[in-house]
């Protein structure tokens, strides 16, 4: 089997642990995998693996390779991604990746870019593992990256879980989704798909109960959520609520948005700031089937490894 070709892009923050970072190295290539982009990090600006035009020039660099890789892996989230947004060839992207095999995957931050890919040029990515904190993790989940290779590795893809719906469920959209807070962050933006009759999914981390509430409720009231057939409620991470909160919490706040949204709502994927996350392709044609608590999501359609 040839080696599996990986580049690494950094359209955000930067890996804080060079022990680690040898690790996930090591790991990748343990695995089959050639490494191009290591450069990257090494790469410190403030916050940032580097400048704008550095972090915007490693995911340009992707129409102009004479070799495509096989997947181009984000090193980490944080923030920077939307700075970059105005700085991407989206024509010469989709002209070369279009139709290719190409996995381009990452989560958090990432979700701009997968949002900006998607809405200017068709593009499909995947919400996934990235280089910290899953392949550099001391003790990587027994999920996140056999689920990551089962799915790049053939041409459907599954996810199961338990979700405490009592309502039996069978819908199919396009799935998409991401970071809340990212998501929220672009609406009204050049840099926000249209998609109608989808299967949305959102995460977030370090928010409060009535903010990740607010962040719904501007989906909601922008009109997004009532043109979905379902919204899949991954891993809510860091959520706490205020001592003057009265007995206010997520429960309460989710509570509230299923009275008002008008679609169903499941819970329980995992996908977010967790160690295991399901990777869920960015676009694609997908089937929600959910009863007795269980929840499937089968997914096609994408960039998959040959």
């Amino acid at each position: 089997m040839p080696a599996t070709r990986v580049r690494l892009i950094a359209p955000s923050g930067y890996p804080r642990d060079s022990v680690a970072v040898a690790r996930g190295v090591d790991r990748l290539r343990e695995a089959g995998c050639t490494l191009d982009g290591l450069d990257v990090l090494d790469r410190i600006e403030q916050r940032y693996a580097g400048s704008d035009a550095e972090r915007a020039a490693d995911i340009n660099a992707l129409a102009t390779l004479d070799v495509l890789p096989d997947i181009a892996l984000a090193i980490r989230g944080g923030y920077g991604a939307t700075r970059l947004l105005e700085h991407l060839h989206y024509g010469a992207l989709r002209e070369r990746l279009a139709g290719t095999g190409t996995v381009l995957v990452g989560h958090s931050d990432f979700t701009a870019i997968q949002l900006a890919l998607h809405a200017r040029c068709g593009l499909i990515t995947f919400g996934g593992p990235m280089f910290d904190p899953d392949f550099d993790a001391e003790v990587p989940s027994e999920l996140t990256l056999p689920h990551f290779w089962r799915t790049i590795r053939s041409t459907q893809g599954c996810a199961e879980w338990n979700s405490s719906a009592e309502c039996e469920l069978e819908v199919e959209g396009p799935l998409w989704g991401g970071n809340l807070a990212m998501l929220c962050s672009l609406l009204g933006t050049p840099y926000f798909p249209r998609i109608d009759g989808g299967i949305l999914f959102v995460e977030d981390v370090g928010e409060p109960p009535f903010r990740i509430e607010r962040l719904l409720y501007q989906l909601h009231l922008s009109g997004v959520l009532g043109r979905q057939r379902a919204l899949l409620l991954g891993d809510f991470t860091e959520c706490r609520h205020g001592i003057h909160d009265n007995g206010y919490d997520l429960a309460a706040g989710l509570a509230q948005i299923r009275r008002v949204i008008g679609i169903p709502v499941l819970e329980g994927l995992p996908f977010g700031h967790v160690p295991d996350r399901f990777t869920l392709p960015f676009g694609v044609p997908a089937r929600l089937r959910a009863n007795g608590g269980k929840a499937t999501l089968e997914f096609s359609g994408y960039p998959h490894l040959g």
